[in-house]
């Protein structure tokens, strides 16, 4: 006992359960940065008993966690990310990593359009990761034939070489997937859900991530405040559909916050851009082979209906956050540009050649 006092501090998992965070959500205090901070240290040790390691979990979803907590629990995680940082300076697309179950997964391909119009963007995810373990990044991109199990340098060499580059957990968070099992043993997601998004091992000082409501997205946005390891420095957080990194049809709302200024938000309304479609109707059977073959048909140009709008309008966002469109129509503009030039199935074919 006095080893593990030594190594962590003074608050094993038991303690913050019983003294703090285990009250139940009405009644549970907050923790301080120095305890939350050492909570993760213990649970990324292997510490806690899995038993005390559930309740934790579970009275972390049940009180929710301050920016302050989940900005301890990111800057934990950061000492064990293995960071490569590419040439240039992408948009960061912090997605779900437990996958999208019944709509296209679009990031791929406008990732792929935002760089052909010069912004390059990065994005990360692992494999089946709990709670749903459905289809992220990774898959799409194994069905269009990429390279994903990869290293954090060739990651940043293929952003930097393709415009778009992607980031295998496994490879720059050891210590997250290692959870995978006890997560997977929850039944329900935790706080471990939300901090891997924000992961950032291109380096990058813009982030682009989804939420379900507002407050939600100025939580996030006050987490990166409080950071301490974070070099993020603009923040653009939108409602993503099936709370993923895909903008939803209709009317999508976005916050954006730049450091030093106010948190803002504005609407997406598709149909201002004649785009006549619901969610429903980017449902696909299969997401990751669905999704790959619909990514290959828009950038050719063989597709142009509601998937090549949807993904134009996924870009535009893109090359927004990245300071390079003023708003959203402007962003559209030149991603149908880089559609119609031929220049983002290029940018496919150099992903596949890296």
């Amino acid at each position: 006992m006095a080893q593990t006092t030594e190594r962590y501090g003074e608050w094993p998992l038991k303690r913050l359960m019983t003294e703090v965070v285990g009250s139940g959500h009405k009644s549970a205090d907050d923790m301080t940065r120095e305890q939350a901070s050492e909570a993760f240290r213990r649970i990324l040790g292997g510490e806690p008993d899995p038993t005390t390691l559930g309740a934790f979990w579970l009275a972390n979803r049940w009180k929710r966690n301050t920016p302050e907590e989940l900005a301890a629990y990111v800057d934990v995680m950061s000492e064990g990310v293995r960071t490569a940082v590419p040439d240039c300076d992408p948009v960061d697309c912090g997605a779900n990593y437990d996958g999208k179950g019944r709509s296209a997964l679009l990031g791929v391909a406008a990732g792929l359009v935002a760089a052909a119009a010069g912004t390059p963007v990065v994005t990360h995810s692992g494999n089946r990761v709990p709670t749903q373990k459905q289809d992220a990044y990774k898959h799409v991109l194994d069905e269009l034939g990429v390279r994903t199990d990869i290293s954090p340098e060739e990651s940043a060499d293929m952003v930097d070489d393709v415009g778009f580059g992607f980031y295998y957990q496994p490879n720059f968070a050891p210590e997250i997937v290692e959870l995978s099992e006890r997560r997977d043993m929850m039944g329900v997601r935790t706080f471990v859900n939300t901090i891997e998004t924000l992961a950032n091992p291109a380096g990058a000082s813009v982030h682009l991530g989804s939420f379900y409501h507002l407050p939600y997205a100025k939580r996030i946005i006050d987490t990166f405040r409080a950071s301490e390891t974070s070099d993020i420095d603009r923040v653009v957080m939108f409602q993503g559909l099936e709370g993923y990194d895909d903008v939803r049809p209709g009317s999508t709302k976005v916050a954006v916050w730049d450091d030093g200024a106010e948190i803002e938000d504005f609407d997406i309304e598709t149909p201002e851009y004649g785009m006549d479609f619901e969610s429903e109707d980017l449902g696909v059977d299969d997401i990751a082979a669905d999704s790959a073959a619909i990514t290959e048909a828009v950038l050719a140009g063989d597709r142009t209906d509601r998937f090549a709008d949807a993904i134009a309008v996924n870009a535009a966002l893109r090359i927004y956050a990245g300071g390079d469109a003023d708003d959203i129509a402007a962003g559209l503009e030149t991603a149908r540009e880089a559609l119609e030039s031929g220049a983002a199935a290029e940018r496919l074919e150099a992903l596949r050649a890296f």
